[in-house]
């Protein structure tokens, strides 16, 4: 992916907001993302399809996506977790008949433009477009940023 899936959505403050703090369950599904808002007391009346196309959640099944104009927090919520897209396009891939996944080996060798997917992780790092000091998930995993102080 070599464009953020977040930019390419229409969103407002108060919805990236509340994709970022809803206790949301992600499941993959051969039609895309099930996404299960447990914020709920019935969380099962909230369950919801996103379908990811070329890296971009596209649309989403839930009363929100159809009736207003923005990208609705379970679009957004699947586009600012970077795990969540990479286990989709590595589902499409193997449905397309493509690989299941790379090994530890080859996911680490210097590709042959020179450049190591470290150095392709940094620059597709999601920190820029969150609107706090907390490092995405990719870069407080992977160690290169930890929490604000006080967190």
């Amino acid at each position: 992916m070599s464009t953020n899936p977040f930019g390419e959505l229409d969103v407002t403050n108060r919805t990236v907001k509340r994709a970022q703090y809803e206790a949301l369950e992600f499941a993959l599904s051969a039609d895309g993302v099930q996404v299960r808002n447990n914020s709920y007391a019935n969380p099962e009346d909230h369950e919801y399809l996103v379908e990811v196309i070329e890296g971009v959640p596209t649309t989403c099944t839930c009363p929100a996506d159809a009736k207003y104009d923005g990208a609705c927090k379970h679009r957004i919520a699947v586009a600012i977790r970077r795990p969540i897209l990479n286990a989709v396009r590595r589902q499409q891939l193997v449905a397309d008949g493509g690989i299941s996944s790379a090994s530890k080996h080859e996911e680490n060798t210097p590709r042959e433009d020179g450049d190591s997917d470290d150095q392709e992780q940094a620059e597709e790092c999601d920190c820029a477009d969150l609107r706090s000091d907390f490092p995405c998930w990719e870069c407080y995993r992977s160690g290169r940023k930890d929490f604000p102080d006080g967190y």
